[in-house]
């Protein structure tokens, strides 16, 4: 069932609506449903999340019968952002993810951000799908503020991603959408997975398997699911190593994404199209995994090209 989570007048006679697809199950279910809320299109470049929502309405009518729980699917809070590839509120130059928890009485931006959160407070769980921007490419990882991690690490630990990476505490992250679920009491998980403007589909039906399993384990889902892979769980600061161009030009790798390394293991270059030359090899500074890779090839002095995680997060 279609519905309008919140609508403003545009000009020219438009209007902006939020919409969501809800499914419920086809026979009554005794006692109180639980309810997962799946929630992607906040940064408008982010494109994973789409075929995700497709990939989980098709898998339920496939088999609707095993469905014993509510489903929410939120395809598009910036809906605006994803028809003109703007990663925030075109019009505006806002990052929606820094609008949250909003205000019912705010301007139009605030009035949606609110009537969002009002819509998926009660969830049991939430799922928040992002990409990586057009630069980065990532692994199928969850990100999780420290100080939600004793609820949220034992759902993460369900959904099939490679990676568990728990942050510190942060200012900003205070306006961010899943902390304000997470301190209105719903377990929201942020995954970070791919990369802006594409949609990579190994990565989605990964995360899509994890749904499914996470809502067998909440009692929404009857059907078979896949076991969930075991993630690395990163809690240390100092288990992420960060690799910064040092100088501007074009960076070409000579690595895989998710590829183990040796230290001083060859990463790729930054090379000087115009002149032939190489400007920089770029070596591993450390033993570990390779989880973000850069994808847009031009750098400029500081650009980050990838994060590896040591070899001492992987013995924890």
């Amino acid at each position: 069932m279609i519905k309008t989570v919140a609508s403003v007048g545009l000009p020219v006679d438009e209007v902006l609506e939020i919409r969501k697809n809800r499914i419920k199950p086809d026979t009554k279910i005794n006692g109180k449903k639980k309810r997962i809320s799946i929630v992607t299109g906040i940064h408008g470049d982010e494109l994973e999340g789409q075929f995700v929502c497709f990939e989980i309405i098709r898998r339920i009518r496939e088999e609707k019968d095993k469905l014993t729980g509510i489903v929410d699917i939120y395809p598009a809070m910036n809906p605006l952002g994803i028809d003109s590839i703007t990663r925030g509120i075109p019009g505006f130059d806002l990052d929606m993810n820094r609008l949250f928890p909003g205000n019912s009485d705010g301007d139009m931006t605030e009035y949606l951000a609110s009537q969002i959160v009002k819509d998926v407070e009660g969830s049991d769980a939430c799922i928040d799908i992002h990409a990586s921007n057009i630069y980065l490419t990532e692994i199928p990882q969850i990100r999780i503020n420290e100080q939600h991690k004793e609820q949220l690490i034992p759902l993460a630990m369900k959904t099939n991603v490679d990676f568990i990476w728990v942050h510190g505490a942060s200012t900003v992250l205070e306006s961010t959408f899943a902390h304000s679920l997470n301190s209105r009491g719903v377990p929201t998980l942020v995954v970070e997975m791919g990369v802006g403007m594409r949609i990579t589909k190994a990565y989605c039906n990964q995360l899509v398997d994890g749904i499914f399993n996470l809502m067998r384990e909440m009692g929404i889902w009857q059907g078979e699911t896949i076991t969930p892979r075991k993630p690395i769980i990163s809690q240390n600061p100092d288990d992420v190593s960060y690799l910064n161009a040092s100088v501007s030009g074009i960076f070409v790798p000579n690595v895989k994404h998710w590829e183990h390394l040796k230290k001083g293991d060859q990463i790729g270059s930054i090379i000087d199209p115009l002149r032939g030359k190489v400007l920089d090899e770029i070596l591993s500074p450390v033993d570990g995994i390779l989880f973000t890779i850069r994808e847009y090839p031009v750098v400029d002095e500081g650009s980050l090209m990838g994060r590896l995680l040591r070899d001492e997060a992987l013995k924890e």
